[in-house]
């Protein structure tokens, strides 16, 4: 299994770390060709329209966005859910439009606003996942075909999964708990058995 971390803006490298620490080979994507050799994709925290302006000018927006909708499962984390959102405000943007949420960009207020939580996770287990928010969105809305896998004290949905993208609110790469990366290296590895499966059945 090979995990894409996409590498034009933000924290990049502590997914790798963390991925590494899980024994998954991990790589930098700057470039669509880099795309066709990965199973899965991780959208780093950063700046959302920068990170989304680079994809322009890379040239990835259009490959990523089609490989993702041919299954590529990706997971995004703080600016990476925002560019996962069928709909963003505080500003409005145009992003990859992969899944059924509307988010709202520095929700929180500003980086020195940024805070800790403990997050039920019921997906991950029992214990509570301390989630860490810099600047981060939140959910605002999600469609019938969205999972809610976590949310605050008051309600508000902070993490998502929606088919084989997962959106998080905050920076599980940043902390020690590695069940949310573990979490989605599981949908990688189902994604890649359907497909599998797919090209073993026969043509009519």
């Amino acid at each position: 299994m090979k995990i894409g971390v996409l590498a034009l803006q933000g924290g990049f490298i502590e997914h790798i770390h963390m991925l590494q620490k899980l024994g998954v080979e991990a790589v930098p994507v700057y470039n669509p060709n880099e795309l066709e050799a990965i199973d899965g994709l991780i959208i780093p925290g950063g700046e959302s329209t920068t990170i989304l302006k680079l994809l322009h000018d890379f040239a990835l927006f259009k490959p990523l966005k089609k490989k993702a909708e041919n299954g590529l499962p990706i997971m995004g984390t703080c600016a990476g859910m925002v560019l996962l959102a069928s709909k963003v405000t505080n500003p409005d943007m145009a992003t990859l439009g992969l899944m059924d949420i509307a988010v709202r960009r520095n929700a929180f207020g500003r980086q020195v606003d940024s805070f800790q939580a403990e997050i039920d996770l019921p997906a991950l287990g029992e214990e509570p996942f301390a989630a860490i928010f810099i600047r981060a969105p939140f959910i605002e809305s999600a469609g019938d075909g969205v999972e809610v896998l976590g949310k605050l004290a008051d309600g508000t949905a902070v993490a998502v999964r929606q088919e084989n993208y997962l959106a998080i609110a905050f920076h599980p790469e940043l902390g020690g708990d590695r069940r949310l990366h573990r979490y989605f290296l599981d949908i990688v590895a189902d994604s890649a058995c359907k497909s599998a499966d797919k090209k073993t059945i026969p043509a009519d």
